[in-house]
Order: C-alpha cells, then sequence, then structure tokens
C-alpha cells in the first residue's frame, strides 16, 4: 500500500509535492491520530508532525506516560496542498482509500482527530472542534476521540490548556475503557452509515 501511495497521481497534488507523506509509528497500536494534511516541513521529510505542531504533540503524549512510537500519525491528505491551503473535495476522495485502508490495516479502537477539518472528514457530519473536543463519538467500531489542532495551540495560546486538559481525558478514558464497544463511552453516539470512511 505505502509504494502505491508514493507513485499515486491521482490528484494535482502529485505535480506540486516533495514527498507522499504516508504515516508513521506502531501499526499495532489501539490509537490513531489523523490530522489534515503534511505542512512544508512534512513535505520536505515524507513523515506527519515533523516541524512546531509535531513537536507540540510529542510533549503531550508525553504528559499522558505515551510516546510517538506507542501511536499511529497520519493525515486525511497524503500531499501538502500549496501554501497550506485548504483541501480540495477532489483531493479529498483521491486520498480517502488510502485513509480507510491504513485503519482495515491497523484496526485502532481509538482515532484521534485533530481539528476540525479531520473531525469532519472521518465522522462525515458538519461538528465543530470546539463543542465536540473531548468527547467520545462510538461508530463504526471506534472511539473517536476529537482534539484541537496542535498547530492552533500554537497559533493561539488560549487553546493549550484546553488541548493539554483533553489529552488527560484521553489517558482517563483509555484507562476506563480498555476495550470500548459502541455505545458504552460517554459522548455523541453516531451510527456508522453516517461516517464518511465506513
Amino acid at each position: 500500500m505505502y509504494a502505491e501511495m508514493r507513485e499515486c497521481a491521482g490528484c494535482a497534488l502529485s505535480k506540486t509535492r516533495t514527498n507522499v507523506v504516508c504515516g508513521v509509528g506502531n501499526e499495532k497500536s489501539d490509537i490513531v491520530f489523523v490530522g489534515e494534511a503534511p505542512g512544508h516541513y512534512e513535505d520536505k521529510q515524507g513523515e506527519p508532525f515533523v516541524g512546531a505542531a509535531g513537536k507540540l504533540l510529542t510533549e503531550l503524549l508525553s504528559g499522558i506516560g505515551m510516546k510517538r512510537e506507542d501511536v499511529y500519525i497520519a493525515n486525511v491528505l497524503k500531499c501538502r496542498p500549496p501554501g497550506n491551503r485548504s483541501p480540495m473535495p477532489e483531493e479529498i476522495e483521491s486520498c480517502r482509500p488510502y485513509l480507510e485502508r491504513q485503519l482495515e490495516l491497523i484496526k485502532p479502537r481509538v482515532i484521534c482527530t485533530l481539528g476540525n477539518f479531520a473531525l469532519q472528514a472521518i465522522t462525515g457530519k458538519k461538528m465543530y472542534i470546539t463543542k465536540a473536543r473531548g468527547t467520545v463519538i462510538e461508530a463504526g467500531g471506534y472511539s473517536i476521540f476529537p482534539l484541537y489542532h496542535p498547530a492552533a495551540a500554537l497559533h493561539r495560546g488560549d487553546m493549550r490548556k484546553p488541548l493539554e486538559e483533553d489529552f488527560v481525558k484521553l489517558k482517563e478514558f483509555l484507562e476506563r475503557a480498555p476495550m470500548p464497544e459502541a455505545g458504552i463511552a460517554p459522548g455523541i453516539k453516531t451510527s456508522p452509515e453516517q461516517l464518511s470512511f465506513w
């Protein structure tokens, strides 16, 4: 699959990228973090979350006793949109099968969406991170845990504390629900057909 990603020419981003950013981390992890798209440093290095936002993500994981190597990190898009603009619908559709297959192979029990875009792409619903953050959405056999994007916390200092608090909530959720089933955890209940990926 990763070789196929690296050769992908399914949309116009294939002409402007430096590297395809597939994903990184523990492919047997119970937790997958999903961001929006690669940025400048990710495009250069071919790895997600290696810039300032990635450094903060590493710190947040460390704060709850985890390492990057403990989780898997990916993005909805595998190529950087020029100028870090928002992804286009055709780009999302082109990349959708790759993220679907990553999730099918890894089989995480928790998907942590980072920011509005990843939340809406994963759930297929017009949900907003300011209301959904720190809750649990049970759907399609997954527990979806929305979080602010680390980049947002870097741009707005007032988001740093809520983001840290939500990582503590994530730790507490993992500790009290080691093998969650749909509908057990508190939060928003969503049926599988409402999700864009399932």
